[in-house]
């Protein structure tokens, strides 16, 4: 079992942060906070919304550049979110003890931005896209980059690498049939992408040749109202 250290302060920051907003959300579906319309506000001012990159006007000024950011830290409810964050934890620390809190925080943002990417560049339709999922799937591709060079490294054999991406695959295919096309695999593929070019660019070395005083050290330096739900 992985030793928790300061070094997690930022998972237990983004869990946090993304839990007290769709608790927000949440408590005024339920009518006991307004304004009761929160979700839709939140949706409205920072889903990710593809129209606002052709003709659509933004509801302000930043809107089309913030919402490569601000649409990984909504949810489309309360299940959404534990799936994701359960899977930011698990995650989360395998990326935190690889590469250390500065690593983890250009995977992460840079998996954002590749989600956001991915989805504008592929989504055929006009919905709001909301969800962590871009940024897990950019995690995921990372730790899958790492294996590939420790595994090509040591000559230890390709194919569970391969098996998991198929498996990342097939499980897109079926979420995707499983919510009647409601899934941004687009999203996921541009997280995923990112995520594994980053991985490589923070710590390209296989891992037995870090050095053990600064392996995964704290500097990283070593290494629904209609949303789309990542």
């Amino acid at each position: 079992m992985a030793v928790l250290t300061r070094r997690h302060w930022l998972l237990y920051g983004l869990i946090a942060l993304c839990t007290v907003i769709e608790a927000a959300l949440s408590l005024a579906d339920a009518g006991l906070i307004g304004p009761s319309r929160l979700r839709q506000l939140a949706y409205d001012y920072g889903g990710f919304w593809p129209g606002l990159l052709n003709d659509w006007k933004p509801n302000y000024a930043a809107q089309p550049y913030a919402m490569f950011f601000t649409y990984g830290f909504l949810h489309g409810g309360p299940v959404h979110l534990a799936v994701n964050m359960v899977t930011l934890w698990s995650l989360g620390r395998a990326v935190l003890d690889r590469v250390g809190t500065r690593g983890f925080a250009v995977l992460y943002a840079g998996a954002i931005l590749g989600g956001a990417a991915g989805f504008a560049l592929l989504a055929s339709d006009l919905r709001p896209m909301v969800g962590a999922s871009g940024a897990l799937f950019g995690l995921a591709g990372g730790i899958l980059a790492w294996a590939y060079v420790d595994r090509y490294t040591y000559d230890e054999g390709l194919w569970p690498v391969g098996r998991a991406v198929l498996l990342l695959a097939g499980l897109n295919l079926v979420l995707w049939w499983a919510m009647g096309g409601h899934l941004a695999w687009e999203t996921h593929l541009g997280g995923f992408l990112a995520g594994w070019v980053l991985a490589l660019l923070v710590d390209p070395r296989p891992l037995a040749a870090l050095p053990p005083e600064t392996a995964g050290d704290d500097t990283g330096e070593s290494g629904d109202d209609g949303a789309t739900r990542p």
